[in-house]
């Protein structure tokens, strides 16, 4: 035993990776939310319905 306490962990760095995490996380919603955003706009609106006389 070299007599030394044990380290304790950096609070800015903590904090640093954990928004680093939250940062990353977000920017998959927001890709996953823009791709389906694109995918209905890509959609061919359906006509409407014709009626036809009986």
């Amino acid at each position: 035993m070299s007599g030394e306490a044990p380290e304790k962990p950096d609070p800015k760095a903590e904090r640093a990776a954990r928004l680093a995490a939250e940062l990353r996380a977000n920017l998959r919603r927001r890709k996953a939310q823009a791709r389906g955003r694109a995918e209905e706009e890509a959609r061919p609106e359906e006509p409407p319905a014709e009626e036809t006389p009986a």
